[in-house]
């Protein structure tokens, strides 16, 4: 069962509901896997059947039902992302050699954490405009062990990559810092780039500030209604997720169709 590349798909809005509470819990530093889910407003505890991804939130309407208090849209958002990237990613590693299905299946796997590990990423990052260590180190480290399956050699680049990554957006924080008087890149966002090079290695890396800065932009053309200036916090962890997890969409479904 865990070879079917189609599993992700079942579980995925069962995980985005969890990393919805993940993204929730974690910054407020609340626990995140004993605590039982409950209405934060009145505080009722939610029934079985109120924990069932989309439905639940379909069927009470959007709001508690005790108190009728709405329910935050990041929840049902989060658990519909979390399907979109099981499906993009089930797409991009399809296969027609019933030979290559546990090659595919492992793969799946694989793009499937990537992109659930950044998602939650770029939600806490909305709210907080934070990227933890918490996260974003256990992601570099498990970038770094897929590289294993395929050699030493490729451990050693991409953790390079990660390195180069990481040295990089430093020294533009730190300089930004020192000229402007004041914090313009976050060293959240130059750990989240170690942890893209670990994964994609260091080919990828342009592209993806590229492509990182571009998304932020537009995002931030056609969301923000009032005035921006150089002062304007922008949340640079999300468009760098976007653009990471893009990057290993292309570069996955490159390699297995070419």
């Amino acid at each position: 069962m865990l070879l079917s590349p189609t599993l992700p798909l079942v579980l995925a809005p069962f995980i985005g509901s969890f990393l919805g509470v993940l993204a929730w819990r974690l910054p407020r530093a609340e626990p995140v896997m004993l605590a039982r889910s409950a209405c934060p407003r009145c505080g009722t505890r939610l029934r079985a059947w109120e924990l069932v991804p989309l439905f639940s939130y379909l069927a009470q309407k959007g709001h508690c039902r005790t108190c009728r208090a709405p329910i935050d849209r990041s929840h049902p958002t989060m658990e519909v992302l979390a399907l979109a990237v099981a499906a993009l990613t089930v797409l991009a590693t399809r296969q027609n050699d019933a030979m290559m299905e546990p090659f595919a299946a492992a793969t799946v796997w694989r793009g499937c954490l990537f992109g659930w590990w950044l998602l939650v990423l770029a939600a806490i990052d909305l709210k907080t405009f934070c990227l933890p260590d918490i996260l974003t180190l256990p992601l570099t480290a498990a970038g770094l062990i897929l590289a294993v399956t395929n050699g030493w050699p490729m451990v050693l680049t991409h953790a390079t990559a990660a390195l180069l990554g990481y040295g990089v957006f430093t020294g533009v924080a730190l300089a930004y810092r020192r000229l402007r008087g004041h914090e313009g890149l976050g060293l959240g966002d130059a750990k989240l780039l170690a942890a893209g090079g670990a994964w994609l290695g260091p080919t990828a890396l342009p592209m993806v500030v590229f492509s990182a800065a571009l998304l932020t932009l537009v995002a931030v053309l056609v969301t923000t209604r009032d005035r921006i200036n150089r002062n304007t916090p922008i949340p640079f962890g999300p468009g760098l997720a976007a653009s990471l997890w893009g990057t290993w969409l292309w570069q996955t479904a490159y390699q297995m169709h070419g």
